[in-house]
Parts: structure tokens; sequence; C-alpha cells
């Protein structure tokens, strides 16, 4: 199964911390932040990764390559005007063939991939309606993400906006997709997949499911979150 990674973005929240390099490529414990989520993929089978670019491509290419040194094949999916993480899965679509996985460049969870997928395969066989699953996770102070409104059977019923300062479930940026959802992401604009792609879906009598994981979990994209990340490398967790 293909896996792509969400890079493309202007990072503008961590700009004035790393302004030399794109966001993914923010350094931790000597080495880029999207290495980790390479050897990530890596270490739970995932071979096959397309990069999603837009912003300093070049910078995050020219360091990849074809991936031959992490044990896996790269290729790229580049954006010539930045179209969103909706409008990324759509420009990448000539690569996807099947079920895919996807990873936001900007976050990190140490989720059990294979576990996510053989329960969105197992929702899937269950209900055909069903789309896609996400890995969540529940924090403590949801006040930074959008949260999740589930039902008992772990279906996402809606995607709220940012809240109060309360615990919940919030989308921990993995996902496993059917590539139908591709043509429900309009060409030639930014569309936002967790704003609009995912609730249009829900509008439209598709199923989405959230995947409850226990792990590590961090936003690189502000400069508290990519501090805690580096503490992470460094402790060696």
């Amino acid at each position: 199964m293909i896996a792509l990674i969400l890079a493309g973005g202007l990072g503008t929240r961590l700009r004035h911390v790393v302004s030399d390099r794109p966001k993914p490529m923010a350094l931790a414990g000597g080495k880029p932040f999207l290495e980790y989520q390479i050897e990530f993929l890596r270490a739970q089978g995932w071979t096959d990764i397309v990069l999603c670019l837009g912003h300093q491509a070049g910078q995050i290419s020219q360091h990849f390559r074809d991936g031959r040194k992490w044990g896996v094949r790269i290729r790229y999916a580049v954006e010539t005007e930045l179209l969103g993480t909706a409008g990324a899965l759509r420009n990448a679509a000539p690569f996807i063939d099947g079920p895919f996985l996807v990873l936001n460049g900007d976050s990190y969870l140490q989720a059990d991939l294979p576990a996510l997928l053989a329960f969105h395969r197992g929702q899937r066989a269950a209900d055909p309606q069903t789309i896609g699953a996400l890995a969540a996770v529940h924090v403590e102070d949801a006040s930074a993400y959008g949260t999740l409104e589930l039902d008992e059977g772990q279906r996402i019923r809606s995607f709220r906006e940012k809240a109060s300062a309360a615990a919940g479930w919030v989308n921990g940026g993995i996902y496993v997709l059917e590539p139908e959802i591709l043509s429900h992401i309009p060409p030639g604009r930014p569309v936002s997949l967790e704003k609009e792609t995912f609730p249009l879906l829900l509008e439209r009598g598709y199923r989405l499911y959230a995947h409850p994981v226990s792990a590590f979990f961090v936003d690189i994209g502000t400069p508290a979150g990519y501090a805690r990340f580096q503490r992470h490398v460094q402790e060696g967790s």
C-alpha cells in the first residue's frame, strides 16, 4: 500500500523559529523531521512513499532523492500552487490505484499502522459506504485542535472547530482512505481535507471511523510542539 506524506505547507507558525528550510525539514537530533516519519513508515512495513510537496520542494527532494538510502522508494507529487491538504491528495492521483495511507507532514503519532489498516478493512467489509479511517488521540486540552464527535461504534458523526480547553478526541493526522475520495475533491483550488472534504463526505452519506490510539503525539507546527518533539528525540523515547 502506498503512503502519502503531506509536506507542502508554508509553515508560517514556525517561521520565526525555523526560517532557513521548509517545516518538514526542521531539525531534531541532527536530522529532519520528515526523516523520522519515513523511518517510522519503513519500520512498519511501508516502503512505497509519495511526498506531496509545494513550498521549497527542491530542498526536500534533493535531500531524499529516490529514498534508497532509507530502504524505501520515494516519488514526488509537486504542486505549482498551494492546494491544501485535500488538493494535495488530488494532485497525487496518478500514484493512487487502491486504498492508501496518509500522514500529515507536521505531526507525529506513534500509531500501530497495521492495526489502523486492519480496523479500516473491517469497517469497510461491514459497510461498503466506509470511505476511510483516521487515527484519533484523546487529549486533555483540545483547544488547539478540532475535535471529533463519535458514536458508540467509533463512527465519526461530526468534525468540530477548535473548542474550549476541555478533554476530547482529536485527529491524529494519519488516515487510511479509499481512492474514491479523490472524486469528491474539486480541482484547481485549495481544499482542506479536515475542514471541507471530510465534513462533505459525511453529508453525502459516507462513513468515516476513528481508531483510538494511545501513543506519543505532537504537532511540530508550533514552536512549543517543535520543542516537545526535540525533547522526545533527545530523551530517546
